[in-house]
């Protein structure tokens, strides 16, 4: 598609999710749309960016996304890595993005601590929750969630900032509703057990995002509504 279809595209998803989040009762500004970029070319990013003014970006591979952190350094952006994360990757991924979406394990956890120390960093995470307990999905399940947070938290390379969630995939996006309000539900409960102010949930997607809204996200992730199909890996 030609840059300024490509800019309009972004531009109209933020609107909507702006309008989204003023029908509930919230602010437009209390939720940031996360282009997802994966698996298209760095110079649709540049556009997106230039055109339409854009900085949050989320890709899903760590070698795919440092190589466009490389081609694109001069940009002001800021790079959200929202895939699942092998631990022996969190290496590359530390100290490089704003935000990790996807922690769900200790020794993940770990290893990011360990890198963002030596870097003398504190690396943004959210925890991202198995909340349909899908056995293809990534995510620490509901019962695990207090265990895992108070390990994190013990953490100083770290720094929890909410909770992240992938519903099932439904045709109609209200079936993903509840699946959003107890993320939600999940993310008061373990803010007030651990008096920590967790300002995020990323969730949400381009079929789903306006329940997303209004059951709290702050995050959303939306890629095809921007930057159309991806193409094949």
């Amino acid at each position: 598609m030609s840059e300024q279809e490509l800019a309009g595209r972004m531009i109209r998803v933020r609107d909507e999710v702006a309008e989204a989040a003023e029908k509930c009762g919230r602010s437009a500004s209390d939720v940031q749309v996360v282009a997802v970029s994966k698996l298209h070319p760095a110079a649709d990013i540049r556009t997106v960016h230039e055109q339409a003014g854009q900085l949050d970006f989320g890709e899903n591979y760590v070698q795919e996304a440092t190589a466009k952190q490389d081609e694109l350094s001069g940009l002001d952006l800021r790079w959200h890595f929202i895939g699942g994360l092998q631990s022996n990757k969190a290496k590359y991924v530390a100290g490089r993005f704003a935000l990790v979406h996807s922690v769900d394990s200790a020794k993940l956890a770990a290893m990011l601590d360990k890198k963002a120390r030596s870097l003398g960093v504190v690396q943004d995470i959210l925890l991202q929750v198995n909340i349909a307990g899908e056995e293809q999905k990534s995510g620490v399940a509901e019962d695990g969630l207090n265990r895992l947070a108070d390990e994190v938290a013990a953490m100083d390379g770290l720094r929890m900032q909410g909770l992240m969630t992938m519903p099932p995939f439904f045709n109609d996006p209200e079936r993903a509703r509840p699946v959003f309000a107890e993320l939600r539900r999940l993310r008061e409960r373990l803010s007030a057990r651990m008096g920590l102010g967790l300002p995020h949930l990323s969730m949400g997607m381009t079929g789903d995002f306006v329940p997303a809204v209004e059951e709290g996200a702050t995050l959303v992730r939306i890629g095809t509504r921007i930057f159309g199909a991806r193409p094949q890996k």
